[in-house]
């Protein structure tokens, strides 16, 4: 059976994207909402991926590892079970191009494979044209967080996570 998912960028979704890289769990700082968020997201049966660019470990600035203490607090701190994390730490400028990094779908896609997800029913909820692009790319719906007036790349625009859960919870079932 196909599965349902919204995969959910991180930094400026998720957590407070205002440091040059989250990477520090004393940097780290939910938005508000995101714990209702993904709670009412989970109870309606969705998966919960978390995709996310990573940079700073390829400028050397952080580890994959540091990036999976910060995940690991940020289940803590919402309560609510991600399902998975991947993460591309690939950067242009400091390494070769990688289809992991967004706005390419390699990551989306591999999640799909692995947990037979249906793109039909599935979400990209992230705050950069790029996070936009990847959803497509992959085949799923897309919400870009905006501030209010502000340019969207997506299906939808919302000003928060949990205004996103509600578009998803509203419109989750129908074709777009």
């Amino acid at each position: 059976m196909k599965k349902k998912c919204v995969f959910l960028d991180r930094d400026g979704v998720l957590n407070r994207d205002d440091q040059y890289y989250t990477y520090k769990l004393e940097d780290l700082v939910l938005l508000d909402g995101v714990a209702e968020a993904l709670r009412l997201l989970k109870e309606a049966g969705y998966l919960l991926i978390v995709i996310t660019n990573q940079a700073g470990i390829a400028k050397g600035l952080y580890t994959g590892q540091d990036v999976r203490v910060i995940h690991a607090r940020m289940q803590e701190l919402t309560g609510v079970a991600f399902d998975d994390l991947y993460f591309a730490s690939h950067h242009p400028d400091y390494t070769s191009r990688s289809l992991t990094r967004k706005p390419d779908s390699l990551l989306i896609e591999k999640a799909m494979a692995k947990y037979h997800i249906d793109p039909a029913l599935s979400w990209m909820v992230g705050d950069h044209a790029r996070d936009m692009q990847a959803g497509r790319k992959a085949g799923v719906h897309t919400i870009h967080i905006v501030a209010a007036g502000g340019t969207s790349a997506g299906d939808y625009a919302a000003p928060s996570l949990l205004e996103a859960a509600r578009i998803i919870l509203q419109n989750g079932t129908e074709v777009l």
